[in-house]
């Protein structure tokens, strides 16, 4: 057996010890993983400064923080989660037991990505913890120094067998692929993705596919720019532009875009200072592949801001593109990196039929002080996620499902949405052998007074109280007795 074989093995079987249904188990291994972010800081820091250049507070402000909310929410609310979900009924239920169970799927394989490799990894494994799965962790290979952290880190905390952690590349990821899962989580790019989804139906496999694409920026005229463009300009160059959710491009009217360039400068200045390559909570393009396609893009755009690169760096300075036309390089896919585009527009009803002809995105900016431009975006689009007058800030908030729609990806998580996603939402009903009567008209030989009555018990629907509810099944008992005397 390989040794992504022997993991998804290990899981199996300590899954089925039945030890992660537990709520006491899930518990313990979630307030283990609370422990690890507050005990090993340093190591989780060092290692994404290798990778992205991230200042240690940034790690913890776009990586940690995040994941102890998460962890500290589903600890908090497990019990609610879990328990039998009571459903509506019908006449013909009323008196039976009817309800939504939340059972674990089984094993599931979590494929995070490297941009923000910690929360985009770990966040998932939460869900996965909290609704009583196994789950075979793979980190991306991208971020080296991390994945061997979180290799070494995990198993110390949670349990090894659960929750395994594999490393490597592209085979590794291939072999794991080949393995059967209950559910596949994966974070990354929509060509990866559909290949995802192809080694996943081989088994009937359901996945999450949080993927990407190019979340367009709508900055209305009649609106404050100056505050609408420094929130740009933290959305967009936050981690060097490698986030899934940075506003890939802006859409403006020509009279507003000089003003546009000016108010990013200046944010771009406040943020990162006269030399974004010597500030701290500047960072750096992954690799020198990713350079060198970020680069490319760039051959038939106009700079208007930044432009300076240095590759043994994988420096590229925060850019602005002005006069941007939609067959340019830097329009034909998700940039991931520190160019934003500007492409005027007439209007609303151009921005929104360009949004519209493109694949749909995981998110969606608008900046306006008009509640009606607000609505239009909202009504005549379609994304992931629509923030007006922000960027970013909804993948923060635990009570939204954060996920794409179409081309930018499937499913949703975070929070209680996250125990929904890994959990079969099991339907029960349970009756007693008693009021036979009520049951005859199903049975056949069928007839039109049969009929009758079924329409009447599953059709009607009732609001009652307790009392309500006692009262109808003393007159259900009644008419039991009398479809019986009927029919027999």
């Amino acid at each position: 057996m390989s040794r992504e074989q022997q993991a998804v093995a290990r899981a199996r079987k300590a899954f089925e010890t039945g030890r992660s249904k537990c709520l006491e188990h899930r518990i313990r291994q979630l307030k283990n993983l609370q422990r690890l972010f507050t005990e090993k800081q340093k190591e989780i820091s060092d290692a994404i400064k290798k990778d992205l250049n991230k200042s240690e507070v940034g790690t913890q402000l776009y990586e940690t923080l995040g994941l102890e909310g998460e962890i500290s929410l589903a600890i908090r609310k497990l019990k609610e989660w879990a328990a039998p979900r009571s459903v509506e009924k019908n006449l013909l239920t009323l008196s039976d037991t009817v309800y939504i169970k939340p059972e674990p799927l089984g094993v599931v394989l979590i494929i995070g990505a490297w941009n923000y490799p910690w929360a985009v990894t770990i966040q998932p494994l939460v869900g996965a913890i909290a609704s009583g799965n196994a789950a075979v962790v793979k980190p991306s290979e991208v971020c080296v120094h991390t994945a061997k952290v979180m290799e070494d880190l995990l198993p110390l905390y949670i349990d090894k067998e659960l929750y395994p952690v594999v490393t490597g590349g592209v085979s590794e990821t291939q072999e794991l692929l080949r393995q059967r899962f209950d559910h596949i989580f994966y974070t990354g790019n929509s060509m990866v993705g559909k290949l995802i989804l192809e080694a996943a139906a081989k088994h009937l496999t359901p996945v999450t596919l949080e993927l990407g694409g190019k979340s367009p920026c709508y900055i209305d005229k009649n609106c404050d720019i100056s505050i609408a463009c420094r929130r740009v300009a933290w959305g967009k160059y936050t981690n060097c532009g490698q986030t899934c959710i940075a506003p890939d491009y802006i859409l403006c009217e020509p009279s507003i875009q000089d003003r546009v360039i000016k108010e990013v400068k200046k944010s771009i200045k406040e943020f990162y200072t006269d030399n974004p390559k010597t500030c701290p909570d500047y960072g750096r393009i992954i690799n020198q592949r990713h350079f060198k396609r970020i680069m490319a893009m760039l051959e038939d755009s106009t700079i208007a801001v930044g432009g300076d690169n240095d590759e043994s760096d994988c420096y590229i300075a925060p850019t602005v593109l002005r006069d941007v036309k939609p067959e340019a390089k830097v329009m034909q896919e998700e940039i991931f990196g520190p160019l934003l585009p500007i492409l005027p527009v007439s209007g609303l009803d151009e921005a929104i039929k360009f949004i519209n002809k493109g694949e749909k995105p995981l998110a969606l900016y608008v900046f306006t002080s008009d509640n009606k431009v607000i609505t239009r975006m909202s009504d005549e689009t379609s994304s992931g996620g629509l923030l007006a007058n922000d960027c970013l800030v909804h993948f923060s908030v635990s009570s939204l499902p954060f996920g794409g729609v179409g081309n930018s990806g499937m499913g949703c998580y975070h929070g209680k949405f996250s125990f929904d996603q890994l959990s079969h939402l099991r339907s029960c009903l349970i009756k007693q052998l008693k009021m036979e009567g009520v049951n005859s008209m199903r049975y056949p030989p069928h007839t039109p007074k049969k009929l009758g009555w079924a329409r009447f018990f599953i059709l009607k629907t009732v609001d009652l109280g307790w009392i309500g509810r006692m009262a109808l099944l003393a007159m259900l008992a009644v008419v039991a007795a009398v479809v019986l005397q009927n029919y027999l």
